[in-house]
């Protein structure tokens, strides 16, 4: 409902710029009147300037109001408290004032018609040009322009300072339209006859005005193009903290203070933050970066960034405790490689972000990652350096951390990993259905990874009851049986589907279709069941309440609000509608700031109109509640949480990994456009940069 009421809204602001435009157009118009029946003929028409105008500010007005009385103040402050205004009370203005010299102007004219006079009377045109019946449908326009402005730029966080400049020039061109209508009024009071100026005179000031416009604009633009360019080098530290309430400490005050935070005492860098670096490895891996063609199932070619000539990558398994070594080299990327582990909560320095955790890995060289695991559960990685191009080409893969414990029954465990490559959709390298075989009463687990950028992949899960086992990783508490339901899986998150195969054929429909998903039965003959109507995956309310080491009731040290949006402005000298955190992109969007140890808190609103897949690196979030409704199920712990338009989180989690991580959409294409901040710690810092003088651009 939100995404229909701002949509809606923005809609109405725009055809209200139009209208009350005409209408002002028309009132300052009405004085080149040629005789008393085409004035009398445009004062009527003006009294539907005024009625039209006021059902579409009444409009944006319910509009504002529904979102006051329904949503979080994040979705309302700024469209009740500025654009609202600034539609609805030039209309006022319009109806109490205008409206009713239009109408003493109206009874003259029907009275010197009636009376069959020839000619306009000097009382008739001091009337006409009366700044009371003029400016207040100019305000309108121009009011207009501003909500529409507001509604396009909007001021978030809300404060009234950010609002202040736009409201000054209304105000200033106000009083200018005013003076300019009262000095015609003066002219027009003294005289016996009215003659309108030259038609090419009206012309050419009108081009005069919108050359000084045109001008102001040019000048604008240049200075927008200017500021959004992107500093050819970036300290990853050096972004504007926000400490969630808190007072900063010396530490962080040093960290903040530019090229000295690497000398200040205790200081720790993040080339330290890392995994254990003595003792053989459980589990090593080789990862190499290369480019491939390489083939579909169905024959068809794709030219590939690939792990070890193959798509997706090896997939890496291990088990709960391993010590993980992995050896990645880059052959022939020239735009350089690393290796992100999704979902797994690896120390600071082994998370494989360029410009964050480590520098770019270029053609030619080698870099080892060294990290536990700790975590059981459904990961994937991928190279984080210029992500978008990088996972959408192929460098990626999946990662499965096994319990230490091995199950007593064998377990069929398949992992369905989705992807788009180019313009063809596959479950890994299959873009046909998949045929498993495997025998009834085998317990079977299901791992689906969404690699797909800015996709929510819908899974059908037909033929048995299933439970939603794990989320991102994370086993959930007594989950319950599902049937005829849906899971929907945002871009960077996983599900785990279980269930025990029956004597029939059970179908994993991705999209719902037959075409592409897979197909599990004891034999080889079998045939796709129909998918039936479904109902979507509500985690909310899912599985059994457990023990959590907070809740919702804890007392938190840290408090933090994120508003993901959209705005018309520029990024590195590219005009687009921008994806915002709390106002801002990169590298102006906040960081939040905490303290190891600290229970933190952040409540997350989108008033955007696309969904963002929010993905913090280095840490799992407890979600605590969805718009207001508290999380009753199984314990939500999510790394990519999706926040859809309307929606509003809250989540925490414990500041127990120190370092600078990354949060941003993991929607890349977003996060290329500047959706993308820091977690920072406190008497953290790095040695690395961003940007074009670099090597390391990590979106």
């Amino acid at each position: 409902m939100y995404l229909i009421i701002s949509q809606s809204m923005l809609s109405i602001c725009l055809f209200y710029v139009i209208f009350t435009w005409i209408g002002g157009v028309k009132a300052g118009r009405l004085l080149y009147s040629g005789s008393l029946e085409q004035m009398n003929r445009k004062t009527r028409k003006l009294l539907f300037w005024a009625w039209f105008p006021a059902l579409l500010a009444a409009a944006i007005t319910a509009g504002a109001v529904y979102l006051q009385r329904t949503m979080d103040t994040a979705f309302w402050q700024d469209r009740l408290y500025v654009e609202t205004p600034l539609v609805a009370l030039p209309v006022i203005l319009i109806w109490f004032v205008s409206v009713p010299k239009v109408m003493k102007l109206r009874s003259l004219l029907k009275k010197a018609i009636a009376e069959e006079q020839m000619t306009l009377e000097p009382a008739i045109f001091g009337r006409a040009a009366q700044p009371g019946l003029i400016v207040p449908y100019q305000l309108a326009a121009l009011g207009a322009l501003t909500a529409f402005y507001f509604s396009l730029v909007p001021p978030v966080p809300f404060k009234w300072l950010d609002v202040a400049i736009p409201l000054g020039v209304l105000l200033l061109l106000t009083a200018v339209l005013w003076g300019r209508h009262q000095f015609r009024y003066q002219q027009t009071i003294g005289l016996e006859t009215y003659t309108a100026p030259n038609i090419w005179k009206r012309v050419s000031t009108m081009f005069g005005v919108l050359a000084v416009a045109a001008g102001l604009i040019i000048l604008g633009i240049n200075f927008a193009l200017k500021a959004s360019e992107l500093p050819p080098q970036i300290d990853m530290a050096s972004g504007a903290a926000d400490y969630g309430g808190q007072t900063p400490s010396d530490a962080s005050l040093h960290q903040h203070s530019g090229s000295t935070a690497a000398m200040a005492p205790g200081m720790v860098s993040v080339a330290d933050l890392k995994g254990p670096q003595d003792g053989v490895a459980d589990k090593h891996f080789t990862l190499v970066a290369q480019k491939k063609t390489v083939t579909l199932s169905s024959g068809k070619t794709v030219d590939a960034w690939t792990f070890n000539g193959q798509i997706p990558g090896p997939e890496l398994r291990v088990r709960e405790g391993d010590l993980v070594e992995v050896t990645l080299t880059n052959q022939d990327i020239e735009e350089g490689v690393t290796a992100h582990w999704h979902g797994l909560d690896v120390p600071n320095a082994e998370d494989g972000v360029a410009g964050a955790t480590q520098n770019a890995v270029m053609p030619g060289e080698t870099y080892t990652y060294r990290f536990r695991a700790e975590q059981v559960g459904t990961f994937w990685y991928h190279s984080h350096q210029d992500s978008q191009e990088a996972v959408s080409k192929g460098l990626f893969g999946t990662l499965i951390v096994e319990p230490k414990e091995v199950p007593a029954q064998a377990v069929k465990d398949i992992t369905v990993l989705t992807h788009l490559w180019k313009n063809t959709f596959a479950i890994g390298a299959s873009d046909q259905l998949i045929h498993e075989k495997v025998e009834p009463g085998t317990p079977v687990r299901l791992r689906l990874i969404n690699t797909d950028d800015w996709v929510d992949q819908t899974y059908t899960l037909v033929g048995a009851p299933f439970q939603v086992a794990a989320i991102d990783g994370t086993e959930l508490n007594k989950p319950d049986l599902l049937t005829n339901t849906h899971v929907v899986v945002t871009t960077g998150g996983r599900y785990d589907l279980t269930f025990t195969m029956p004597d029939h054929p059970v179908y994993l429909a991705v999209g719902n279709n037959n075409k592409i998903g897979l197909l599990l039965s004891a034999s080889d003959q079998a045939e796709v069941p129909a998918i039936p109507q479904t109902v979507a995956f509500d985690m909310l309310n899912y599985g059994r309440p457990a023990a959590t080491p907070f809740d919702a009731n804890s007392k938190f040290d840290r408090e933090f609000n994120l508003v993901l949006d959209n705005k018309l402005g520029f990024y590195n000298r590219t005009f687009n509608f921008l994806y915002t955190l709390n106002g801002e992109v990169f590298p102006n969007a906040p960081m939040f700031m905490v303290k190891e140890g600290d229970l933190v808190k952040t409540t997350i609103s989108n008033r955007g109109n696309v969904e963002h897949p929010m993905h913090l690196h280095g840490h799992h979030v407890l979600v605590l509640s969805r718009n207001g409704k508290p999380s009753t199920g199984s314990p939500w712990w999510s790394d990519t949480l999706d926040v859809q338009p309307g929606d509003t989180y809250e989540i925490a989690f414990v500041a127990n990994n120190p370092g600078l991580w990354m949060d941003h959409c993991h929607n890349l294409t977003h996060a290329a456009a500047g959706m993308s901040m820091h977690l920072m710690y406190e008497g953290i810092t790095t040695p690395y940069s961003v940007g074009s003088a670099t090597n390391n651009h990590p979106e």
